[in-house]
């Protein structure tokens, strides 16, 4: 009896057999190239019927703006920026604002992460408080750092930094719960030191967790900028917002809304390279997450 393996097995296209490989590429290659196309007609169905519905006036375009509108809105801001100078410093004020409170929420997460997940002595202590901070409303949070710390930069970051914080250390705290006990008793049994136990098996075991934490925390972290900026600023896209809502223009709050999405999407594409790189070890495998 003879066998056959699975690329003898392949289809064969002019007398040529196509690798499994190769097949498996073209499966690839079209899903995604399906995947794009239904978000492109979605993109079509939304953006055009709200450009219908505005023209025809089934949706006042007074309080919904309108698609045509929040392009040369968006192209005016660019080009003579805005009534308190250039559009460019208020979308380098708001990343900046967001990027120094996601790296200290995200640091601080993953240190206070750690230590209540190893010590349930400290967990017990510390976790009543850890809940009664993370219970306050973020606006209430944002109005105290204002009053004690004027409208300047500060305030702006420390909420960002607060609303990281809890995302990442409750992931990090999970993840260091979840780690196999037996490999900790094993390292305890080959004489590995407290600081070699933390670097190489609990940090790389709630790595996935942290990571995945990652993914809404920047988003978070624009949050908690923007919310800053409307309470007061002099710079940022949270005041371009708000100076919009004041002058009932619908067109500028989607036309910064649609810069924020960009920044935002971009963090998650760098935050997902990340990911790649430092989860190498990790056999691949299928996730909602990475789909979307």
């Amino acid at each position: 009896m003879s066998t056959t393996s699975t690329a003898s097995a392949a289809p064969v296209k002019d007398g040529t057999p196509v690798s499994a490989a190769a097949g498996a590429k073209r499966k690839v290659r079209r899903r995604v190239a399906l995947t794009w196309a239904g978000r492109l007609v979605l993109a079509a169905i939304v953006i055009g019927g709200w450009q219908a519905f505005t023209t025809w006036g089934i949706v006042d375009k007074f309080f919904f703006g309108q698609p045509t509108g929040i392009a040369k809105r968006l192209v005016d801001l660019f080009q003579h920026g805005t009534e308190n100078g250039s559009y460019y410093a208020d979308i380098w004020t708001t990343v900046q604002e967001a990027l120094i409170g996601f790296a200290l929420g995200t640091v601080s997460g993953v240190v206070f992460g750690i230590a209540l997940g190893q010590s349930r002595y400290l967990s017990e202590v510390l976790g009543p408080y850890i809940k009664v901070v993370n219970a306050i409303p973020r606006i209430v949070l944002g109005s105290i750092f204002m009053i004690a710390f004027g409208i300047g930069t500060l305030p702006k970051v420390l909420l960002a930094a607060v609303l990281v914080f809890f995302i990442v250390f409750f992931n990090a705290f999970q993840g260091v719960r979840e780690v196999d006990r037996n490999i900790l008793a094993n390292a305890k049994v080959l004489g590995a030191s407290q600081l070699q136990i933390i670097r190489h098996v609990i940090v790389p075991s709630a790595l996935t967790w942290i990571i995945a934490s990652l993914h809404s925390a920047f988003g978070f972290a624009i949050v908690g900028a923007l919310v800053g900026e409307v309470l007061g600023a002099q710079k940022g896209l949270g005041l371009v917002i708000k100076t919009a809502q004041d002058n009932f223009d619908p067109d500028g709050v989607f036309a910064t809304m649609v810069v924020i999405a960009v920044i935002v999407l971009g963090a998650e594409w760098l935050i997902g390279k990340l990911e790649h790189r430092l989860l190498a070890w990790r056999p691949p495998a299928s996730s909602e997450a990475n789909s979307l």
